[in-house]
């Protein structure tokens, strides 16, 4: 395990390879629940959570369940089990512990079950590390490791675009461009300026 290595897959899914801004995965919570920032910090909380947890049960169920069956062409069907069982008992404990939240989140907190961004990471994680023949002890820690990564990134993004949205609505926006457009000329710009993590270059 090298510690360089882990940085770059740190900054790779904050940055670089942000789910949301660079790979365009999970648009529908980004642009619902990024209307004010507590909504937004505790959906990004939730999906850090969710994210950590799905890399690290997709672990287990990918090394000791459909690999020895030989199962593996069905990973997408049981990534999509895990996830579900797991944000099914987010959602019952934000309920408990935080009525407003579950309010403010709405119908965007059990969408998580359907955020591809979710089901990418664990994609993304039997891809990168299970796959490719990398000792069990590394690819597991490099899993875990990517997942909470990414969650940071989507809540990174969540909270960016929250922030400017706020400020959107203390502005005189012209009527035409109220509401959706304007959200998603922000995210495109917002999606460009990240590129540049990547180091693109044109011409």
């Amino acid at each position: 395990m090298d510690l360089g290595q882990l940085l770059a897959i740190v900054i790779g899914a904050i940055f670089v390879s942000n789910f949301v801004l660079a790979r365009f995965l999970g648009l529908c919570p980004f642009v619902g629940v990024s209307k004010d920032s507590e909504s937004a910090l505790g959906m990004g909380m939730a999906v850090i959570f969710v994210m950590t947890m799905a890399s690290l049960v997709t672990w287990f169920v990918y090394n000791y369940v459909l690999v020895p069956l030989e199962l593996t062409y069905l990973r997408t069907i049981a990534f999509i089990l895990v996830i579900a069982a797991l944000v099914q008992f987010v959602e019952m404990v934000i309920e408990k512990t935080s009525p407003t939240l579950h309010k403010s989140l709405g119908i965007y907190l059990p969408l998580i079950t359907t955020n591809c961004a979710v089901l990418g990471v664990a994609v993304v994680n039997v891809d990168s590390f299970m796959a490719t023949g990398l000792a069990r002890n590394a690819s597991f820690i490099y899993t875990i490791v990517h997942g909470f990564a990414a969650g940071l990134g989507f809540t990174l993004a969540l909270i960016l675009m929250a922030a400017i949205r706020e400020r959107l609505d203390l502005i005189d926006v012209p009527k035409s461009m109220r509401g959706i457009p304007i959200t998603f000329i922000v995210a495109g710009l917002m999606a460009i300026a990240f590129l540049g993590f990547s180091g693109l270059k044109i011409g």
